[in-house]
């Protein structure tokens, strides 16, 4: 097991005893990161802090488990975007998956080349403007880093489902910045 240095493990080794003082700092230090996490999922300013709040809550009481094989913003991420993905599971905007029968498997060609006028901003934009499963699978492809064997487990999909929903999401950003960068 690696062990990796934590920038603040005194606060971290102190929530671990349920010092109520220590849960505050670390929710500082945390919160506006993770907030920004789940307002990516879920596209709502209040219900993105309820669900921050209450990954902070299940981190809190699960903070025995963290093995300081990653780091705490790493782990507590992780539990962000799953309380995120539970959310959209229980509000029915969960992604469905389309007919397996009529589907191949998609080349994952990285060419997601734009113009050098179109920022992070700009693409990050597009994806808030797509359909919410190609939305949720950029998110997690692009901006978070899970490959496809990740998100077909947290999203309950098929690798090639996600492979799909990424394809056309990529496209439909394309064409997103197409119509705004060319025109």
């Amino acid at each position: 097991m690696r062990v990796t240095k934590q920038l603040h493990q005194p606060i971290i080794e102190a929530c671990k005893l349920n010092d109520a003082k220590a849960q505050m700092q670390l929710y500082d230090l945390y919160c506006d990161g993770m907030y920004t996490i789940a307002l990516r999922y879920v596209k709502d300013t209040y219900e993105a802090e309820d669900v921050m709040q209450d990954a902070f809550i299940k981190a809190f009481k699960k903070i025995h488990l963290y093995k300081e094989e990653v780091t705490f913003g790493a782990w507590l991420k992780r539990i962000v975007i799953n309380q995120s993905i539970d959310w959209l599971k229980k509000k029915k905007l969960a992604v469905v998956p389309i007919n397996e029968e009529i589907t191949t498997v998609i080349d994952d060609d990285d060419n997601w080349q734009v113009t050098s006028r179109v920022g992070y901003d700009e693409i990050v934009s597009c994806i808030n403007k797509l359909k919410e499963k190609y939305r949720i699978v950029l998110t997690l492809y692009l901006l978070e880093g899970y490959d496809h064997k990740e998100i077909s487990q947290i999203l309950g999909i098929s690798e090639v489902t996600s492979r799909t929903h990424l394809m056309r999401g990529k496209k439909q950003v394309q064409e997103y910045l197409k119509t705004s960068y060319y025109a």
